[in-house]
């Protein structure tokens, strides 16, 4: 499961539940109630005795941070079962009534919310504004549905700013989506391609080119490229080869074998 390419901050806080255990059918938008940026937001959640969290932080500025990875499940809106389903974003706001959002924040958390409908093969977002017809309610393919703190505890979460604008919200998204259903942009391509080749360069590799990815290592035909989260080489065998990569493999293996 991708996380946003939006995200210019990553802070994971152990606050959290690993792996969730819903597919993600549900966006659930807070007020943070204070006006932080996106990096000061996750650093909120770092502790442990914190115990909360959140997937995403939008800072007053626009900037977005990632505090739970999307498949995780958050600490976040007092109620396990909504954070299982769930996307999780803690919004900077004003800290009183109505919790107000920055103009930045409004963008960014507009283009934040589609980016997770895209990428989790959502083309409508739904508002219904209803505590007992949303729960009740099971999304069909392709749907996603708003979801709010105020109905899982005695909150007025996400405020009534941001409360008051779920309708636009949904249907802003769903805009968006069904504009995006007509026609990939360049710049939308080269987001997905980057992300994909993320989710390529590690260490996952199949059992069945064992033998022949440890020789490779061995008379240095590879020595990877930076180490992986647990200190190791991260050989990133499923990433694709470029023609570059391609001459500069060839040029090893000749001079191993005195042919260059």
């Amino acid at each position: 499961m991708s996380n946003s390419p939006l995200a210019t901050v990553t802070q994971i806080s152990p606050n959290r539940n690993s792996p969730r255990n819903h597919k993600i059918d549900r966006i659930t938008i807070h007020c943070f109630v204070g006006q932080v940026t996106a990096r000061r937001g996750c650093e909120v959640f770092q502790p442990a005795s914190k115990k909360a969290s959140c997937n995403y932080v939008v800072g007053y500025d626009g900037s977005i941070g990632l505090c739970v990875d999307e498949g995780d499940r958050s600490w976040c809106s007092s109620s396990p079962a909504n954070d299982h389903r769930a996307v999780t974003i803690e919004t900077a706001s004003d800290n009183k009534h109505p919790y107000a959002v920055t103009e930045k924040a409004y963008a960014a958390l507009l283009d934040l919310v589609t980016d997770i409908c895209r990428r989790n093969g959502a083309k409508k977002l739904l508002w219904f504004g209803d505590k007992d017809k949303t729960l009740a309610y099971t999304p069909q393919a392709g749907e996603m549905v708003m979801t709010v703190h105020r109905w899982f505890a005695n909150k007025a979460c996400p405020g009534d700013y941001l409360y008051g604008r779920h309708g636009e919200i949904a249907a802003e998204v769903t805009r968006r989506l069904d504009e995006e259903d007509d026609e990939m942009s360049y710049e939308q391509f080269k987001q997905y391609m980057s992300q994909y080749r993320k989710e390529l360069q590690d260490n996952d590799c199949g059992e069945w080119s064992k033998e022949a990815r440890e020789w490779a290592i061995q008379v240095g035909l590879f020595a990877g490229n930076g180490t992986t989260s647990d200190g190791q080489p991260n050989m990133m065998w499923q990433d694709q080869l470029s023609r570059e990569q391609a001459a500069q493999l060839f040029y090893r293996f000749a001079k191993n074998n005195g042919l260059a």
